[in-house]
């Protein structure tokens, strides 16, 4: 009872903020680009607590140790790529990845390309996501049957739709700085409780975390995740997962559009900065906490876990008190609480950048863009059908690991937008041509080597077990895809009889400054 009074509370407060939202796209889209640094710094660290981070980190170091917690330090190195391009991106005066796009290669053509990118890592997202949402939420709430889970799924899909259809982005801001402090309030009393558990020793619960785990002799070393020893090239395998994590996370769209929300590029970089804080604590905590699951519920049984780990949350939760009692049910419920918000602030994210992006970069919603408040509208009429799609989409593949199209958003994201942006903000030389090579062809080949990869088809834990056409033998692309998103970015701008260099000196100034060349300083 207490936490579905917790969701109706939630969608109150979000409602009455969508109820003062102005009706003008900027305010809408960007907050306006008002938002202080410590304010809009603390939503980005929230844009990084997702579910799948939540749930995904915690449970992977309680079963993996070392492997799991590399991971997790690939969370900050990500913020740190985003500090190197933030004030570049925020000056520039674009907010979705069209706009940026179109920074040297002006045209519909690029704006096409970003907005195909945007939804090629999108929809993905939202599917594992949601897939983990209704799994997770099914289990805290005592049901496990398939039929509960894709219930779950939908209801929580139900309720993301109308979030990111209802409120902009400086709403969904004060909920993220919600789900910050929730969730640190929630794992902090967790690894506290489970201190004490072991008398305030951590010596003494890492000792019964590796005692407990399935692979004592490998926990606290490289080698126990599940996918070590199932790739080719093992080295080549654990690099390219490494780029992905921390390239993808840095370059994802909504990240993009939270960024340009500040109030300048000076203050876009500080919000990163500032983001670098409670970020660093939450993937602290996060490690702690896991490893806390494998002292007191132990990383053998794994059958009680799925892909996302939300039973060893849970179970951690009440087995640090007394289970059963009242304190137990308390801090279950604010574990669910927390996973809630989790779900209902990311995947909202995700589903309003998808739709501004549509509207922003599609060529046949240009008609509604003369009355502000028509856009908005129409921006809230394509979230919602994004999210019923997504929504669908994930129902019906419920059956079906999703995980590798986490793994395939962020090859994307790191193999079509990070190039991109490094030529167009440090390359003279760079032109049309050269981008819709490096977007296109990194696009294809995310495509076409997961389709071909073993976490597709030939590995126990694939989609398609059974098959066997894996004759790419890693299990990201990136170690491919990018370099020659790279690659394909300078060929393409080389064989290009057209030169933008005259206009590359006022495109930096303008990335550099914020300001165009001519304008007072005061301006």
């Amino acid at each position: 009872m207490a936490y579905l009074g917790f969701i109706a509370v939630s969608l109150l407060w979000l409602l009455m903020n969508a109820a003062n939202e102005k009706e003008s796209p900027e305010s809408f889209y960007v907050a306006g680009r008002s938002l202080s640094p410590s304010l809009n710094g603390f939503a980005i660290a929230g844009e990084n607590i997702s579910v799948l981070t939540l749930l995904g980190i915690s449970g992977n170091v309680t079963l993996f140790g070392y492997d799991a917690f590399s991971v997790a330090i690939d969370t900050l190195l990500a913020i740190g790529v985003l500090l190197f391009l933030a004030q570049r991106m925020r000056n520039s005066g674009r907010y979705t990845l069209g706009d940026l796009f179109s920074l040297r290669a002006a045209g519909p053509e690029s704006r096409t390309a970003g907005n195909l990118v945007t939804l090629a890592i999108t929809i993905p997202l939202l599917m594992v996501q949601l897939h983990a949402a209704g799994v997770s939420t099914a289990l805290l709430v005592g049901l496990s049957s398939t039929q509960s889970q894709i219930a779950c799924t939908v209801l929580m899909g139900v309720f993301v739709t109308g979030v990111a259809s209802l409120g902009g982005l400086r709403g969904m801001s004060l909920m993220h700085i919600v789900k910050v402090v929730f969730a640190f309030t929630v794992l902090i009393v967790i690894a506290f409780l489970s201190l004490k558990s072991f008398g305030w020793d951590p010596g003494r619960l890492l000792s019964a975390a590796v005692e407990k785990s399935a692979t004592p002799d490998k926990y606290l070393s490289p080698g126990s995740w599940k996918y070590s020893k199932a790739f080719a090239l093992d080295p080549v395998n654990v690099i390219s997962n490494h780029a992905v994590l921390i390239l993808g996370t840095a370059m994802l769209p909504h990240l993009i559009l939270r960024v340009n929300a500040s109030r300048n590029g000076r203050s876009a970089r500080r919000s990163v900065t500032i983001a670098t804080v409670p970020l660093g604590v939450f993937v602290l905590l996060l490690i702690t906490v896991g490893f806390a699951a494998a002292a007191v519920v132990g990383g053998k049984t794994t059958g009680m876990v799925d892909l996302f780990g939300p039973s060893f949350l849970v179970s951690l939760a009440s087995g640090v008190v007394s289970n059963g009692s009242a304190a137990s049910i308390a801090l279950v419920t604010g574990v669910a609480c927390a996973v809630f918000l989790a779900v209902l602030t990311t995947v909202a994210s995700m589903t309003f950048a998808a739709a501004v992006s549509l509207v922003r970069d599609v060529h046949m919603w240009s008609k509604y863009r003369s009355d502000p408040g028509t856009e908005v509208r129409v921006v809230r009429v394509v979230a919602v059908a994004v999210g019923t799609v997504s929504v669908l989409l994930t129902a019906a593949t419920h059956k079906y690991p999703l995980e590798f199209l986490y793994s395939f958003s962020l090859c994307v994201s790191a193999s079509c937008i990070f190039p991109a942006l490094m030529y167009s903000f440090f390359w003279s030389g760079f032109n049309r041509r050269g981008l819709l090579w490096s977007v296109y062809g990194g696009l294809l080949l995310c495509v076409i080597l997961t389709v071909f990869s073993p976490i597709v088809s030939g590995m126990p834990f694939a989609l398609f077990p059974e098959a066997h056409f894996d004759w790419y033998p890693l299990q990201s692309p990136a170690s491919v895809s990018i370099p020659a998103a790279f690659l394909l970015g300078w060929l393409g701008s080389r064989g290009s009889m057209r030169s933008p260099k005259p206009d590359f000196r006022y495109i930096e100034y303008k990335t550099l400054t914020g300001k165009e060349i001519g304008m007072r300083a005061d301006s």
